[in-house]
């Protein structure tokens, strides 16, 4: 199929927004049309097929490639055209994505100022402004290589994820799914034991709860654990939570909708282009998670590859 420049290769996953897409995106396609913006429209079925047909649109042409989902969504769409670029030599920069934000988590649009209201989405995808993203790339000891669109951690907050996407896959989609597993695992963190390494230099080692690492700053429906995170900025952000007791947590929670963590003594917060975080015994090899999805288990390492790939944006 050839490849025109008004066309969106659109990636539709029908299970988003707690199963409510359809009557969503309905009229928003309806409206785009109606904008001039040409759509080639196909449909998720499976966990990861967006994944799958986002590498199978890069390698046959397309270059405006759209999901309409959630956070899962676009994080599927950049591994997919992100693998693709790897094994074909395909350079990331040729791409552009965007985001019809219909998902139950919509951290990522937050950021580049894309609106909620699906009608007012589609005329900043008409419109056409985009900006370039820095793109993570995660590399595990396994071998796999995965790519990271806005933010990932490991120990509670890797946890906190897992279990909200179980009780997804269990058919559990209303919002209180968040706030109970985060109430579930604050009581119930298990500190790990890390070194972790900024930019080859080693900036903590002992036991940890909680490690986060941003390029962009929203999760979890508006918090920001990296506050100072910009996805343009050229630089990765992130934090180092040592084993404090829950009543020491409790009192900096609000920080975190305050964008004012990076202030807190308790934590340890980090900038650069690179961060390695290695286990220091079995039981620590925590899962990782990134963007929301488990990718893997520790030892991993985060490389930041700056103004990689082009997303659309409402940012002035």
């Amino acid at each position: 199929m050839s490849y025109t420049k008004q066309e969106w290769y659109t990636i539709v996953n029908p299970r988003a927004g707690s199963g409510k897409t359809m009557s969503q995106w309905v009229p928003a396609e309806k409206y785009l049309k109606r904008l001039g913006v040409k759509l080639h429209i196909v449909y998720t079925t499976h966990k990861h097929h967006a994944e799958e047909l986002a590498a199978a649109a890069a390698r046959m042409g397309y270059r405006k490639i759209m999901a309409v989902g959630g956070d899962g969504s676009i994080h599927e769409v950049f591994e997919g055209v992100l693998s693709w670029c790897d094994y074909s030599g395909t350079a990331p920069e040729e791409f552009y994505l965007a985001l019809m934000p219909i998902g139950s988590g919509n951290d990522w649009i937050k950021t580049f100022e894309i609106p909620r209201d699906t009608l007012k989405a589609a005329e900043i995808i008409a419109n056409g402004r985009f900006e370039k993203e820095d793109v993570v790339r995660a590399r595990f000891a396994s071998g796999t290589v995965s790519y990271m669109a806005n933010i990932g951690g490991v120990g509670f907050d890797s946890h906190v994820c897992d279990e909200v996407n179980q009780n997804k896959e269990r058919g559990k989609r209303k919002a209180r799914i968040y706030l109970n597993s985060l109430l579930h695992n604050l009581f119930n963190i298990k500190p790990i034991d890390i070194e972790f390494y900024n930019d080859g230099q080693l900036v903590y080692r002992g036991p940890v709860v909680d490690l986060a690492f941003g390029n962009g700053s929203y999760c979890g429906g508006g918090m920001q654990q990296c506050c100072l995170a910009d996805p343009t900025d050229g630089i990765m952000d992130g934090i180092i939570v040592p084993k404090i007791p829950i009543t020491g947590i409790i009192p900096e929670l609000p920080r975190i909708y305050r964008k004012s963590l990076h202030k807190s003594k308790k934590i340890i917060y980090v900038r650069g282009t690179n961060f390695k975080i290695v286990p220091l015994n079995a039981k620590s090899e925590d899962i990782v998670e990134l963007d929301g999805e488990i990718a893997g288990k520790l030892p991993l390492e985060l490389e930041l590859l700056p103004h990689k790939i082009n997303v659309l944006s409402g940012r002035k």
